[in-house]
């Protein structure tokens, strides 16, 4: 399955007084280019919240290489480099779509978490299908 870069617009209001996208909003736009990740896997993120499963934060990092300023188009590659029943790690990669220049590298870390339960669970258990998606997106990366 190939997966398509989710392709944002950098606004206004994102930037701050140097005229640059504020750093804090990256971290939101890992979250929009994670959700239309698992939409063009056909498995929407309101899917996975009908089985009562979150994708819980452990760890963020973003590493800033090259500016994005207002107006600017980017593409967030996102893949999954590593998997287990219980947690994943989500890569994403910002390029400038004028420049192919790398703007951010970025990666998330998540555990999977059943809010009824209200812990830490296997996916593998609760969602088999979507586990096995992911299992096959990352094994189709390496």
């Amino acid at each position: 399955m190939t997966i398509k870069p989710f392709c944002r617009k950098a606004n206004f209001y994102e930037t701050d007084q140097m005229g640059i996208i504020h750093h804090s909003n990256y971290i939101k736009w890992f979250e929009e280019a994670r959700v239309d990740f698992l939409d063009q896997l056909n498995f929407e993120y309101k899917k996975v919240n009908n089985f009562d499963i979150d994708f819980a934060l452990l760890d963020v990092y973003c590493e800033y290489k090259l500016m994005v300023y207002f107006g600017d188009i980017v593409n967030i590659h996102v893949s999954i480099s590593e998997i287990t029943e219980m947690r994943m790690t989500i890569e994403y990669k910002i390029i400038d779509a004028k420049s192919g220049g790398i703007c951010t590298l970025g990666k998330t870390k998540h555990f999977f978490y059943n809010n009824k339960k209200k812990r830490p669970v296997s996916l593998k258990r609760e969602i088999p299908e979507l586990y096995e998606i992911f299992l096959s997106i990352k094994t189709a990366d390496e």
